[in-house]
């Protein structure tokens, strides 16, 4: 019984990670509050992974998980956006801009668990990326100037709802033996990230933003491919009818 639970357990840690990171942000440490959403990416790689590994899938586990993504993906990186690069601007935009991000959350969150997606993709940014990109962006508070930061916000709450391809890595198993190590390893990471929190946030940013925009550039592409071979393909047709 107790196994069933480890990964439920996995994911109750991911919303705690959440809470403790918007806690964080009304205290005025967005460095740490980033932290916390970062270990909570980890955790959420983690629980499906677990769960498969167990074979402990279910119903209740796959809810607890978009509940606890839209809490600490959605939820926490907007605030921890808002009190680092908005609080000194108080008007509509601004507060639209922030509810906007874990509303496109949650539609992504509810789109996956209703909707077959590609096999070996997500369709959309996986809102724990978006969630990722956009705590880590909120640290180049003083490079970046808001509406900067106010049209980064909006790109990725499009992209979550968007039909953007992005490889999912989530099937991606380990296996049973390998589980009595992740423990150290969060464990090991917690301690770096909160020795480092400043220097580790804007180190994990890149790869995030790399992955965002890895998605945008393969459906360009694919794009166009796409228009490509319909030219190509009417441009046959004509050659055809007007031989």
């Amino acid at each position: 019984m107790f196994t069933k639970s480890i990964p439920n357990m996995c994911t109750l840690g991911n919303l705690f990670l959440g809470m403790v990171g918007i806690m964080l942000a009304l205290d005025n440490k967005l460095s740490l509050a980033a932290i916390m959403i970062i270990i909570a990416m980890l955790l959420d790689g983690l629980d499906g992974r677990v769960a498969r590994a167990l074979n402990a899938q279910s119903e209740l586990g796959k809810e607890l998980d978009s509940l606890s993504d839209v809490i600490s993906f959605g939820v926490a990186p907007a605030l921890i956006m808002y009190i680092s690069c908005f609080h000194d601007m108080h008007h509509a935009l601004i507060w639209t801009v922030t509810a906007v991000f874990p509303m496109c959350g949650a539609l992504r969150l509810a789109r996956f668990n209703v909707q077959s997606g590609s096999p070996g993709y997500f369709i959309g940014l996986p809102i724990p990326a978006a969630g990722g990109v956009l705590a880590t962006l909120s640290l180049f508070r003083d490079d970046i100037s808001a509406p900067y930061m106010i049209i980064a916000m909006l790109l990725l709450s499009y992209l979550m709802v968007s039909t953007v391809r992005y490889p999912n890595f989530k099937k991606i198993g380990f296996p049973k033996k390998a589980m009595m190590y992740a423990p150290f390893v969060i464990l090991a990471g917690v301690a770096v990230a909160i020795t480092f929190p400043d220097q580790l946030s804007k180190l994990i940013f890149l790869p995030l933003v790399l992955y965002a925009a890895y998605g945008v550039k393969e459906n360009v592409r694919r794009l166009s491919r796409r228009r490509r071979r319909h030219r190509e393909q009417s441009d046959k047709v004509f050659n055809d009818h007007s031989s």
